[in-house]
Formats: C-alpha cells, sequence, structure tokens
C-alpha cells in the first residue's frame, strides 16, 4: 500500500516543474527545497534514497514539461525536422533552420554525456536543501553576470561586420551562431544538473555572452531545453512502469498534467516577457531566496 505521494502533493510539485523549468530560477532546486520546507518528510526522505519513487515521479514531470515546449514550439520544431533530413540528403546547410537544426543537435551533445555520466552522483551529492539553497545563490551571481556582459557589450566577429553592416551589441541574430558557440552553450547547461543553477538560466546567459538579446536567448534556451528534459525522461520512463511505483501511477499522472499546463503558460509568458525585459528579477529572486533558505536550513 503506497501513502508516499498524495494527490495534492503531485499536482503542488508538477506546477512547480513547470514554472520553474523554464523560469530561470532551477526546477531541481525547487523540487529539493519546497518539500522539505513545507514538512512533507515523504518526500524528502524519498530524495535521498538509492531506489524510490521519488525519481520515476521527476520523470513524469519531466516528460510533461518537454511535451509543453514542443507543442508550443510544434510549427517551429517541424521546420527545424525537416530542415535536419533536407541536410542529410544535400549534405549543405542553406538556409537558418537548417543551420539551427544542427546548432541545436551539436549543443545537446555536453549536457546529454555529462548528465547520463553523472546525474545520479551529483544528485546524490548536492540534492539536499542546504546544497540547493546556496546552489540559488550562485544562480543569481549567473544571471547578474549574464545582463553584465550585454551591458558592457562584448564584440562579436559576426556575418553583419563582414558584410560591413553596422551591428549593435545584444542585437546578434540566433542564425550567426557558430558550432564551437553552440558547443560552449551546450556545455554551461551541465551547470543546471547542480540543484539550485537553472537550465534556462545558464543557457541564456551563454546566448547574452556570445552577443544574442534577451529574446533569442531565450527562444534558443527552450528549443535547446526540449531534446534534453524529453531524451532525459524517456531514457528513465522504464521506472515509471517499476515496483516503486506501483500504486502512484495515477498521482504521477495527476502530477505530470500540472507540469504540462504551468510549463505551457510559463513557455508563453517568457517568449513575451524576453521581448523587453531582463534577468535581473529571476537574480533578485534566487539571490534572495537563497539567502532566506540557507539561514533556514543551515
Amino acid at each position: 500500500m503506497h501513502q508516499e505521494l498524495t494527490y495534492f502533493q503531485a499536482l503542488v510539485m508538477g506546477l512547480l516543474q513547470g514554472i520553474s523549468e523554464l523560469f530561470p530560477i532551477s526546477s531541481l532546486g525547487h523540487s529539493v527545497v519546497f518539500p522539505a520546507l513545507v514538512g512533507w518528510k515523504n518526500l524528502v526522505s524519498a530524495q535521498s534514497a538509492s531506489n524510490s519513487f521519488f525519481l520515476s515521479f521527476l520523470v513524469g514531470l519531466h516528460v510533461a514539461t518537454a511535451a509543453a515546449l514542443f507543442v508550443f514550439y510544434r510549427h517551429e520544431w517541424k521546420k527545424i525536422i525537416w530542415a535536419f533530413f533536407r541536410t542529410l540528403k544535400t549534405r549543405k546547410i542553406e538556409d537558418k533552420y537548417e543551420r539551427l537544426a544542427w546548432l541545436l543537435g551539436i549543443a545537446t551533445i555536453p549536457a546529454g554525456i555529462t548528465g547520463l555520466v553523472f546525474e545520479h552522483i551529483l544528485r546524490t551529492l548536492f540534492a539536499k536543501p542546504l546544497a540547493a539553497s546556496l546552489f540559488l545563490i550562485v544562480n543569481a551571481g549567473i544571471l547578474a553576470v549574464g545582463e553584465v556582459f550585454l551591458r558592457r557589450g562584448i564584440k562579436q566577429k559576426t556575418m553583419f561586420q563582414a558584410q560591413g553592416r553596422d551591428w549593435q551589441e545584444g542585437q546578434r541574430p540566433l542564425a550567426t551562431l557558430n558550432f564551437k558557440e553552440a558547443v560552449a552553450i551546450g556545455t554551461a547547461q551541465v551547470l543546471a544538473l547542480l540543484a539550485g543553477i537553472s537550465r534556462s538560466g545558464v543557457t541564456m546567459v551563454a546566448g547574452l555572452v556570445r552577443g544574442m538579446d534577451h529574446e533569442d536567448s531565450a527562444r534558443f534556451s527552450f528549443l535547446l531545453a526540449t531534446p534534453i528534459i524529453f531524451a532525459a525522461g524517456i531514457y528513465k520512463v522504464p521506472g515509471l512502469f517499476s515496483a516503486t511505483t506501483a500504486g502512484i501511477r495515477p498521482q504521477i499522472l495527476v502530477g505530470s498534467i500540472g507540469a504540462f499546463v504551468a510549463a505551457y503558460f510559463s513557455v508563453s509568458f517568457l517568449t513575451k516577457y524576453f521581448k523587453t525585459r531582463n534577468l535581473y528579477p529571476f537574480a533578485i529572486y534566487s539571490l534572495v531566496a537563497g539567502i532566506l533558505l540557507t539561514i533556514r536550513f543551515y
């Protein structure tokens, strides 16, 4: 008889996942801190167990989040996927979607490989309330650094310069990224394996450092998150049908629906937000929350 996960807990955790995965405030950090903060001891103890339902539960939430991203960007993904297969046939990269397809593919590799090798180790070592609280403070610093780099305007040699056209800092189109830069942005995501560091945040900051604006950085971040989150989830889907989840699969479904809805509305809001706004509010939130939570769990 399973009493580890209630429907209310599943729904709240699902909504929290869908929001904090896309807002640059760390979904993993919040999934670690929140249960401890509200006294859900059943979830806290499950997080540190070597074989528990909690990891399978998170898999369901992550797959739902990736599904929401795919649905939101479905028209763009259709163009990207067709463009990828077109390049296999022509062996050329001739338009922005063909380039974007390969940029996303290449950027996925570093975090994908690192996640397969080190995710369990890093989760075991650092997925604790105090560690996650401290890393939220680090996350605040990363977001602030990204804004500082953008304000200082690191000059990039782009196709605009090659064409003799003026290029303002922070207005570099996504299509002008080269493959080395895609690897750098993808590598930045490795930091998100630490609970408290935001995947979307570090990816956006890496984009800002390369000269892109907030809107394109966010778009690339959300597109890049889709295959990584989905692949990681699918890899662990068998866990949803293991003995550890017997009796709580309806709760996992409820949580996943909550994650899907929250993620869809979150990406819809953020794509509009980053057209005119910046990362500072999320940096302030991460800093204040990290300090208060560090005091609470120290």
